[in-house]
């Protein structure tokens, strides 16, 4: 069971034993992230985390920061998403002080050298080109710009290869000096410790953290009154798409019937969309719907990848199964299938301390409350044939489709004509 401490400071503490576990994972995850973000500094929540890893005042390089962990075996990272940034660092239960200090020195001390600025710029930029070139994690990017547009849900995560260059030393401190604060971070720690020893280490650890108030994320506008499409041109033998609806947030009550549509419609091997698409036609390698509830948006969608000439094909049999499920309710053997599919996937993630820490700390810190895994499951097993029709003809209509594709196409009007429903 997870204990929530708040310290006087706002400082949050989330803390999950876990006595089946030889390791401990210590997460600090601070409540910025590319949505609360300004256009000329779009990217530098991403640059930060970068940064962190560059040296603090006792640990003064790259390479002194990643041998601390290194030479005990543990496993460290950072993450950068639109409502958040994570530091974490995972190891043997009997490391513990050692993965706190690491944590929460970077957390807290990084220096963010002028020289080390300068240099990664050039690393972000590739990383810029990587995803680019990778069609499959494009096509993320697009379908964001597609829905959002410009604003700072639209944009990518990791900024524009302008603002990257823009970037200084003094945004990203005043930044880090506006968001990096008590009241918006959260430290979770799951795994074999001792519960009570390890929330005194993490005041004595955070006891300097700034207290001042964060930025607030400004609100996400949404206008769509027609389909919407984007096309982005490349000489590919294969075009990767992602297409589907605007559907539901966090906090609408029907999420949790929206996952288990995504999941019928493409998120297991016996799901509709699989079967139809790659294992009777053969005409795609990979295909997946997913279903995504942010504070403020959600969308469902599904991804696949096709050879150019059957690119057509591959969207009309994506709009029949969507239009099939808003029209017919799913068998109740399937409805049952997805549910066991949603608890048994969920349960054996939840297995490691990395999950059990960042299931609880971001619930924590995205709706401000917290839900155990059993409780979530309570939800979903009320869930009907009734409510996943209805979310369905709900979120199926024509004016709330979306399609974005990368290939060697230039007129979009014969895709037009295609997103209908």
């Amino acid at each position: 069971m997870f204990k929530k401490t708040t310290i006087k400071n706002g400082l949050r503490i989330i803390t999950v034993p876990q006595k089946n576990t030889q390791s401990l994972t210590v997460l600090v995850l601070v409540g910025t992230g590319s949505k609360y973000e300004k256009k000329e500094i779009s990217g530098i929540s991403h640059f930060l985390e970068h940064m962190y890893f560059k040296g603090t005042k006792k640990r003064p390089s790259t390479i002194a920061i990643a041998e601390t962990l290194d030479k005990v075996g543990g496993i460290y990272n950072a993450f950068t998403a639109e409502e958040y940034t994570g530091y974490f660092a995972k190891i043997a239960l009997s490391h513990f002080d050692l993965a706190l200090d690491w944590v929460s020195d970077i957390f807290l001390n990084s220096t963010l050298p002028e020289k080390e600025v300068e240099k990664e710029k050039g690393v972000i930029i590739e990383e810029i080109n990587m995803r680019q070139d990778h069609p499959i994690e494009y096509i993320q990017i697009l379908w964001s710009k597609l829905l959002y547009g410009d604003q700072p849900a639209g944009w990518d995560i990791a900024g524009t290869k302008e603002s990257v260059a823009d970037m200084t030393r003094g945004k990203l401190i005043d930044y880090m000096k506006k968001q990096y604060v008590a009241s918006n971070t959260i430290v979770s720690i799951a795994g074999n410790f001792n519960e009570s020893l390890a929330i005194k280490k993490v005041k004595e650890f955070f006891s300097k953290i700034k207290t001042r108030k964060s930025i607030e994320e400004p609100k996400v506008v949404e206008r769509q009154q027609k389909p919407n499409l984007l096309l982005h041109f490349r000489e590919t033998d294969q075009t990767h798409l992602s297409l589907g609806v605007r559907s539901f947030n966090l906090f609408h009550p029907k999420r949790y019937a929206q996952d288990l549509l995504a999941i019928i419609l493409g998120g297991m091997m016996s799901s509709r969309l699989f079967i139809e698409v790659r294992c009777k036609l053969g005409i795609a390698y990979y295909i997946n719907t997913n279903s995504v509830a942010n504070p403020d948006t959600g969308f469902l969608s599904t991804q696949t990848g096709l050879d150019n000439k059957n690119v057509e094909k591959g969207i009309l049999t994506i709009l029949k199964e969507y239009k099939k499920i808003s029209q017919k309710k799913v068998p109740i053997s399937e409805l049952k299938k997805a549910k066991d599919y949603l608890n048994g996937k969920t349960m054996l993630l939840l297995e490691s301390s990395d999950a059990q820490a960042s299931f609880y700390a971001g619930q924590e810190l995205l709706e401000n409350k917290i839900l155990t895994p059993k409780e979530i499951f309570a939800k979903i097993d009320k869930i009907t044939q009734d409510d996943i029709l209805k979310v369905a003809q709900e979120i199926f209509r024509p004016e709330k489709l979306n399609l974005a594709l990368i290939g060697p196409f230039k007129d979009k009007k014969p895709f037009e004509k295609l997103l209908k429903i």
